[in-house]
């Protein structure tokens, strides 16, 4: 339990920015002791962690790492991404249209990545949950240029990609005393990461903050997808990222705990995705938070990992499972989680085939 007596340095002197603390956020059956004064608090003490000046007490620690160019044949994939804060509603109708309710609105302050012109010239899409979805062939290198443009949370936040190969450098991860340099970006600086896509990358995997206030924050919306593909495969007429996730009343500002896809909640709010007959639909479906899930579309199977027919995988935090197949089947179809309090709690919504 957080003792609301702590000040910041005896927060931060807990060890590792108060993982440990950080940690009893994730259960949502674990922290209705906390509030949102005791969120509040953490974010003043992530606000006042510093750069760490980089402890080289193993040999490991004083390596130093060239920056990999991609292999031959292959390409550099370059995006301009910004960490920023905006307003966020995960109920923008006021309606689920499912069970025809009408749903009690409120919006809270979200943390998102946001795709951006190069040089960060100019936005090229919305702050969004997920953020951008980051592609790559086997053999490239993606090289993410990050700028932490929020100063609204003032914290250093960063970029960490699961699938990917990356060297200490660029692992985007903070450590403390021996956090490398993409492990720690402050407001307003900014950071290039790179990223080999090898063989074994091939799949789609979450990125993530993974600085001071990590989990917090990804709970606020820093999250994203990375889709590596094999040279020269044919990639699917429709991909649809699909992050299973939650907000806890210590970050919505909510009575309650409600269930989301991609940070909304209710059918009608949730993604609503669309296909036609004979498309080769990919939806990559990715758990975002402490829980398990499943993901059920109604009237659709496609083969698991095993190459059974599953029509319900479990999906952990975290984890991916990726549903492809050849629609065949037209017509309005209900997805959802089928933990059911999950899906009662809005992690449902549509899925619409056209002949």
């Amino acid at each position: 339990m957080l003792d609301s007596g702590y000040d910041r340095r005896q927060f931060l002197g807990l060890g590792a920015g108060a993982a440990g603390l950080f940690c009893s956020l994730t259960d949502a059956s674990q922290v209705t002791h906390l509030s949102a004064g005791d969120v509040g608090r953490i974010d003043a003490a992530a606000a006042g962690v510093r750069r760490p000046k980089g402890a080289r007490r193993d040999a490991v620690d004083r390596l130093s790492f060239q920056t990999p160019q991609p292999q031959p044949g292959g390409q550099v994939r370059e995006y301009w991404i910004q960490a920023t804060s905006a307003t966020w509603d995960p109920m923008p109708t006021g309606r689920d249209e499912w069970m025809g309710m009408r749903l009690p609105r409120k919006r809270f302050r979200a943390f998102l990545y946001q795709e951006m012109t190069a040089g960060f010239a100019s936005p090229k899409s919305r702050p969004s949950m997920p953020g951008p979805t980051l592609r790559a062939e086997v053999g490239d290198v993606i090289r993410v240029h990050f700028l932490n443009a929020d100063r609204r949370f003032n914290q250093a936040v960063t970029v960490h990609s699961h699938g990917v190969r990356y060297n200490p450098e660029y692992d985007g991860a903070y450590l403390g005393d021996f956090t490398r340099a993409g492990g720690f970006i402050a407001p307003g600086e900014s950071f290039t990461y790179t990223w080999e896509a090898t063989p074994d990358s091939v799949g789609a995997w979450p990125y993530h903050d993974h600085g001071p206030n990590h989990i917090i924050n990804v709970m606020r919306g820093l999250f994203g997808l990375v889709i590596v593909y094999p040279k020269g495969a044919k990639r699917p007429d429709r991909e649809f990222p699909v992050y299973l996730g939650s907000f806890l009343p210590q970050i919505s500002g909510r009575d309650d705990v409600i269930h989301t896809v991609n940070g909304r909640a209710f059918a009608g709010n949730t993604p609503t995705f669309r296909a036609k007959v004979g498309e080769d639909v990919a939806f990559y479906v990715i758990g975002g938070n402490n829980d398990f899930h499943t993901w059920h579309i109604h009237g659709h199977r496609w083969k698991g990992s095993g190459g059974a027919p599953v029509d319900d995988p479990t999906v952990g935090p975290n984890e991916t499972r990726i549903a492809r197949f050849t629609e065949d089947n037209p017509g309005r179809w209900l997805y959802h989680c089928h933990v059911f309090s999950h899906m009662d709690r809005g992690m449902a919504g549509w899925y619409l085939v056209e002949p």
